[in-house]
């Protein structure tokens, strides 16, 4: 199973039921997921326990702050891009999580810094 895919969808499916937080599994590869995901305002804060994390959701009076998200690197195809070629999610107002040789980042972090890598995730 995919742990990046597993988390996003936990995620994503504590907003749909309204829940305040959700577990997901730690690795080292999600909390930087997680972490560049508060950066951006979708999520609140995390809480790392044994071997899971905690994130509080984030809502916006009744509305989540996350509206979807899609898994777009699986372990069956990667998609890997170059800096030029590197989506933009509702022509800005989303972001697309890239994995770097300089770390997990925003596409606007990875065009500033003029790198490229593989699309994990499109968050809107």
């Amino acid at each position: 199973m995919d742990p990046i895919a597993d988390a996003l969808i936990r995620i994503k499916n504590g907003y749909a039921v309204g829940k305040t937080s959700v577990d997901v599994k730690y690795s080292k590869v999600i909390l930087k997921l997680v972490e560049v995901l508060g950066q951006e305002g979708y999520i609140g804060k995390t809480k790392k326990k044994d071997a899971s994390l905690t994130v509080d959701l984030k809502y916006e009076g009744r509305k989540p702050a996350m509206t979807d998200i899609k898994r777009v690197s699986k372990p069956s195809l990667r998609v890997y891009r170059g800096v030029h070629d590197l989506p933009r999610v509702l022509n800005g107002l989303g972001i697309a999580v890239i994995s770097t040789p300089k770390g997990l980042m925003t596409d606007r972090e990875a065009r500033k810094l003029k790198v490229g890598g593989e699309v994990l995730a499109l968050v809107w």
